[in-house]
């Protein structure tokens, strides 16, 4: 059953092809039903406007799920691999032939602009296209022998059933970079969307469904993330557990799957260090740093949550950097602003509480500080100097369109400044020197390094971090790996 014929009145039924636009979870081949029927809303951040009803599964449907899925393992496991190379490329092809619909259900159900959405999708879809490429190339290693009159063989396993738990801020990108890579190993998966942000999965189900993934490879149970996800916790069927989230969820997971010893893929908080030297490019570190801080609206891991600036640059820079935020565009989606709503009234507040604090222990006001006039999730980009280190916001991630400004005298003085927190997600530096590119590379204690640049995320590369910022990387060939064993065969002819 489809949104569009029960529920007229959503804007989802105006897409192109309103069938993406599911209500039920997927489980087994099947949109599925909950026996109560009981569901949750889901809304537009921009302005409130009600999208549609997602069926709230129990916890022993999302074991259903489970079931669905170590059910298709057998026969996925030894599914040719190309043949699950060609079942991926369709499903990258679709989204490629949907790409606007997919981009519009993501503006009204996460209310990023349309231009980054559209971005993402291309970002998702690069997943599954990559994917589709390394499905093919988890070969057997040949070993030489310790042992006289004896072969070695390592073989690479799909460790079995394998469950993804995906933020709202990159709803169709986090599910492909988990799903393509743990289906391309030969693992079946189980899949849990943020329920602020169902649909953008949903929509992956009907195309994965359309591309041809064999009923129970493929399952998505929507619902409350306690209700639907500690069972898998608790299955020693499900093999590895991906999550894409805070820290203090990570922990919770990490706990919880203790028990059943799950391979585990957290994709935790972010920190972001900016570190701008004199002798930089400024105009390039004020654009990249305006990119690091303010993409979806600030909402992201990997934006930038401290900005250190040399001191001989830092009132130049501060100038530059506070006329290209009062520059930005706040407004709805698909008027695609530069800066949208935030996800929910709690990402308001904290915005409120970090500036709030911040200017109680000094900081200066350079410009926003408050809520923006177009609606109570909307927050004016704002920049504060003189951050204290006692600021709450150098602390905690903040997730919002504020950015902290602060002073530096040396290198060593920002290394550890920047060192000092426990998320190691991904740190920018912006210098022209390359012995300093060198030396500060080697010892942030981050997982990615960007030097003169922001965008350095793509489908080719290990995403991942440090500290208690995650375990295990996503994209590339490790993401592959980390949803495959390694099996050593010893064997003697005689």
């Amino acid at each position: 059953m489809s949104l569009h014929n029960s529920l007229p009145k959503s804007p989802l039924a105006d897409l192109a092809e309103p069938r993406l636009a599911r209500q039920f979870s997927y489980i087994g081949g099947k949109w599925a039903d909950n026996a109560s029927r009981e569901t949750f809303s889901v809304t537009n951040p921009a302005d409130g406007t009600w999208l549609g009803e997602v069926a709230k599964l129990s916890g022993a449907e999302s074991t259903r799920a489970v079931d669905a899925a170590q059910e298709a393992f057998a026969s996925w496991s030894v599914t040719l691999p190309q043949d699950r190379a060609a079942i991926l490329r369709r499903w990258y092809d679709l989204m490629m032939e949907h790409k606007e619909d997919l981009a519009r259900i993501m503006v009204l159900e996460q209310g990023k602009p349309i231009s980054e959405a559209r971005g993402e999708i291309d970002y998702a879809a690069s997943f599954v296209e990559f994917y589709a490429e390394e499905t093919r190339r988890p070969n057997i290693e040949g070993v030489t022998s310790h042992l006289p009159d004896a072969e070695v063989e390592l073989w690479r396993e799909p460790v079995g059933v394998a469950a993804l738990i995906t933020p709202w801020n990159f709803p169709s990108a986090m599910l492909t970079r988990k799903a393509a890579a743990a289906l391309a190993a030969g693992c079946t998966v189980v899949a849990h969307p943020s329920a602020e942000t169902p649909f953008s999965a949903l929509a992956l189900a009907e195309l994965a469904e359309r591309a041809g993934l064999p009923a129970g490879v493929f399952n998505v149970v929507t619902g409350d993330a306690p209700e639907v996800v500690k069972p898998w916790t608790e299955d020693s069927r499900v093999r590895a557990l991906s999550f894409t989230g805070s820290t203090e969820v990570g922990r919770l997971l990490y706990r919880q799957s203790a028990d059943t010893v799950k391979r585990l893929v957290l994709e935790l908080g972010g920190h972001a260090p900016v570190i701008v030297f004199k002798g930089a490019d400024l105009d390039n570190a004020v654009e990249e740093t305006m990119k690091a801080k303010f993409a979806t609206s600030g909402q992201d891991c990997l934006g930038a949550n401290r900005i250190f600036v040399e001191r001989a640059i830092y009132d130049d820079f501060c100038a530059r950097f506070t006329e290209a935020t009062q520059a930005l565009r706040v407004g709805t989606g698909m008027d695609d602003p530069d800066i949208g709503p935030l996800m929910n009234e709690k990402a308001v507040q904290k915005q409120e509480e970090h500036v709030a604090d911040a200017l109680a222990k000094g900081a200066r006001l350079l410009t926003g500080g408050k809520r923006h006039a177009l609606g109570p999730l909307f927050y004016e980009p704002t920049v504060l100097a003189d951050v204290p280190a006692d600021a709450a916001i150098l602390r905690e991630e903040t997730f919002g369109p504020v950015a902290p400004i602060i002073p530096f005298d040396t290198e060593d003085e920002v290394i550890a400044r920047a060192n000092d927190t426990e998320y190691g997600l991904v740190a920018y530096v912006h210098t022209m020197d390359p012995r300093r590119i060198y030396r500060i590379s080697r010892a942030l204690q981050f997982g990615m390094v960007a030097v003169n640049r922001t965008k350095v995320t793509g489908a080719p590369i290990p995403f991942g971090g440090m500290k208690q910022s995650g375990l295990g990387r996503e994209g590339a060939r490790q993401g592959l790996e980390e949803f495959t064993e390694i099996k050593y065969v010893c064997r003697d002819w005689a």
